[in-house]
């Protein structure tokens, strides 16, 4: 997956420089060949994404397992179109409309993205209202209910709260690695499905940068974060 989104953003940065045409070719072949090779390797990741909606269906927080069941169901569905284009780039499935197909996929990715930023969204702001707790237990009881408004006031303007929220992401890597995967990977469906259009250039970069991550939580199983 790296490799793919690395290829797509070198293709990107070097297509309009005249001496590198041959150099841009190679790399879109490799990108589609990393792209269809990682359609086939993901045809067991529907049964995989099911066991994962099970699990988190019994999750105690019904939030979280809202969420995180929603988001499972709709990934075993994105592999399920996933597979079916895959069985027509390799001739299997040749009467497959692939457009209907890759536009189903995208809508179910998209869609599981959504739900995993809900959840993100959910783990910060449990996390800000325990921490406002906490600061507004500390503070004097001694004051007067005025200067209580107030300070509650400054505690809550936005300043206050975009460093209570750096703070918190900071004490709390997994949560912002998996935040910042979620919303990179948003590019993709975003540009596919016209909400937002940008180039290959940005979709290569995020798709990078979001792979680089899932890479990290591999190699560091405590930096992903816990369903």
């Amino acid at each position: 997956r790296a490799t793919q989104y690395s290829c797509m953003l070198l293709s990107y940065l070097l297509e309009h420089k005249a001496d590198k045409e041959k150099l841009v070719m190679k790399l879109k072949q490799l990108e589609s060949s990393m792209s269809s090779g990682r359609k086939m390797f993901r045809l067991g990741n529907m049964v995989h994404a099911m066991v994962a909606a099970r699990r988190t269906a019994q999750l105690p927080d019904v939030v979280p397992r809202f969420c995180l069941t929603a988001s499972n169901v709709t990934r075993a569905l994105y592999f399920v179109c996933d597979g079916v284009l895959w069985l027509r780039s390799v001739g299997l499935q040749p009467d497959a409309d692939k457009q209907k197909w890759h536009n189903w996929a995208t809508k179910f990715y998209y869609f599981s993205l959504l739900m995993n930023l809900a959840r993100d969204w959910y783990e910060i702001y449990w996390r800000l209202e325990e921490a406002i707790l906490k600061k507004r237990m500390k503070e004097n009881s001694s004051w007067d209910k005025e200067d209580q408004e107030l300070n509650c006031w400054k505690a809550d303007s936005l300043p206050s709260f975009l460093l209570l929220l750096f703070q918190i992401l900071k004490r709390h890597p997994p949560l912002l690695l998996d935040m910042v995967k979620n919303l990179c990977d948003l590019s993709g469906p975003l540009d596919t499905l016209g909400i937002y259009k940008t180039n290959s250039g940005v979709i290569g970069f995020c798709g990078l940068v979001s792979s680089l991550v899932g890479i990290l939580t591999l190699a560091s199983p405590h930096l992903k974060l816990k369903q």
